[in-house]
This record gives C-alpha cells, sequence and structure tokens, in this order.
C-alpha cells in the first residue's frame, strides 16, 4: 500500500506541477494578447496622432495667411473708392490726364484682383442672389415689390472667400415685400 500511496502521491505532484504549468502557461498567452493588445494600441494611438498633425500642418499652410489676406481687402476696398471719387470729383474731371490715371488705377486694381485669384481669395456673387446668411450680412431691408423677398438688392461692400472658408461677408441690401400697418398690427394681434 505504501508504494500504491506513493504513487498516488507523486501522481498527484504530477497533476499540480501539470496545472501549475498550464497556469503559467495560460498567464503567459494572456501576458502575451495583453502586450499584442497594447502595441496595437500605440501603433493606433501614433498613426492617429499622425494623421492629426498632417491636417494641422495642411490647414496652416493653407490658411496661414488667412488674416493677412483679410487685411489685403482693405487695399482694394481703398483702392475702389479712390477710383469713384476720383470720377466723381467735378474739379478732376476738367483735367486731360484724368482718364490716364484712371487708367492706371484700373490696371493696379486688375493686378490685385489677380494676385487675390492665384491665392484662392474670390469674390463673392451677389447679383440677383437670395440672402445666405453664411455669405452675406444684411444691413439694410429695403421694401420693393418687384422682388422677391429675402432677394439681395444691392452690394454695400464685396465679400470674399479663402477656397472655402469665408473671408468677409458681403455686406447687402435684402427686398422685403412692403405691408400694410394695418396688416402688421392683424398679425402681431394674430400671433398673441
Amino acid at each position: 500500500m505504501n508504494e500504491n500511496n506513493q504513487k498516488e502521491q507523486d501522481s498527484l505532484k504530477e497533476n499540480v506541477e501539470e496545472n501549475q504549468d498550464l497556469k503559467e502557461e495560460k498567464t503567459l498567452e494572456e501576458k502575451l494578447k495583453e502586450s499584442d493588445d497594447k502595441l496595437l494600441r500605440s501603433l493606433a494611438e501614433l498613426e492617429n496622432q499622425r494623421r492629426r498633425f498632417e491636417k494641422e500642418i495642411k490647414d496652416a499652410f493653407e490658411f496661414g495667411s488667412f488674416n493677412f489676406a483679410k487685411e489685403s481687402l482693405a487695399i482694394l476696398d481703398n483702392l475702389q473708392r479712390a477710383k469713384l471719387a476720383i470720377k466723381n470729383d467735378e474739379n478732376l474731371k476738367k483735367n486731360k490726364d484724368l482718364d490716364k490715371f484712371l487708367e492706371n488705377i484700373i490696371i493696379i486694381e486688375k493686378d490685385l484682383i489677380n494676385i487675390f485669384e492665384k491665392n484662392r481669395i474670390k469674390r463673392i456673387d451677389t447679383k440677383n442672389k437670395k440672402f445666405d446668411p453664411n455669405l452675406h450680412q444684411a444691413m439694410s431691408e429695403i421694401e420693393d415689390e418687384s422682388v422677391d423677398t429675402g432677394n439681395i438688392i444691392e452690394e454695400i461692400q464685396s465679400g470674399y472667400m479663402l477656397g472655402e472658408r469665408l473671408l468677409r461677408p458681403a455686406l447687402v441690401s435684402v427686398a422685403k415685400n412692403k405691408t400694410g400697418k394695418k396688416e402688421e398690427n392683424n398679425q402681431k394681434k394674430e400671433d398673441k
């Protein structure tokens, strides 16, 4: 019996050792899985960070000149105002060189507009357009029955885009239908 007990004890020890080996293997497998998971997460985080940096660099190149472009619009505005003021000045109209002077101003204006266009700065078209608060800023409403409500009647100051980004909204006057005061009062009473 002693031998049988000894064999049973040896067999139990072997089973315990095998179980411990299996546990160690499982823990090694679990550790390997954990390490793989951490490695994959780290690689994914690095890839996400690389993409963010690329986007930031692209945006910096694309819109880094945004403030400079916005400030440069004042040059074009002032040039256009000067041209109008010179054309409308009664004393300068008598000057024989006025046409040559205006011609030079127009050349400078066209050159500046070409430089803007090369740098993706485009004028916002407002002619016969419906008011869009994303592109336009309403400065006044004008009663006009001949034009649909919400259509732009007059451009006060040109607006510009830098690529797909708004550089400056166009300042506009918007049409509204003429309604009598009685109709307005009736609408107010109905709303209450």
